[in-house]
């Protein structure tokens, strides 16, 4: 009994933590379709009322969790050059989506496929990017006077990534080489992001 009652007592930070972290964990061994309340509950050494409370639903809770598998590697390079800070990119995300935590991710847009708001907030915390990394990568190029001001759009900016992507939709592979990566940036994206003056 007493074992049982000594988690319960955690509040607030502390307590959502061991949720998240027990979700992230169920997340990488179980995948999207085996992550369950009761197993975070156990595993977490909390109720299902507890889970419930901050994350109404399977979805909620495994987006938060996955957030939390990817919020290190969130940060954008800052090699002082464009196509290092690129290529620094796309070799992190072809990591990525070539590992299990991939899978998991391809799980877990397919189960919230249904549910706009989890999947506009799961895109944008992937990891891989958010435009918003991009985008940072990007505008520190335009700041040292590497790539025009006009470039500077979301849609040039994550170039690379959706070529990247569909690498892996189109081809089915299970990863791509560093030649691919390079042929991306060298003849695509750097091509692109110095012409964005003539882009419109």
């Amino acid at each position: 009994m007493s074992e049982e009652a000594a988690p319960t007592r955690r509040r607030g930070a502390a307590l959502e933590q061991a949720i998240l972290r027990a979700a992230a964990d169920e997340l990488t061994e179980r995948g999207y379709t085996g992550l369950t309340m009761d197993r975070v509950a156990r595993r977490a050494g909390t109720n299902k009322n507890a889970i419930y409370r901050r994350w109404p639903t399977k979805g909620a809770l495994g987006v938060a969790a996955y957030q939390l598998l990817v919020e290190t590697e969130l940060r954008a390079p800052d090699t002082g050059d464009l196509r290092e800070d690129v290529l620094t990119l796309l070799r992190r995300i072809n990591r990525d989506l070539s590992s299990p935590r991939g899978d998991v991710l391809r799980g877990l847009l397919a189960g919230v496929s249904d549910e706009p708001e989890l999947l506009a907030r799961l895109r944008e915390r992937a990891g891989d990017g958010a435009p918003g990394v991009w985008l940072t990568v990007l505008g520190r190029a335009v700041a040292r006077g590497e790539v025009p001001p006009e470039s500077l759009r979301p849609r040039i900016a994550t170039v690379a990534l959706v070529l990247l992507r569909n690498e892996y939709v189109t081809r089915g592979l299970a990863t791509v080489s560093d030649d691919v990566l390079a042929e991306i940036v060298d003849e695509v994206y750097l091509p692109l992001v110095r012409a964005g003056a003539t882009a419109g």
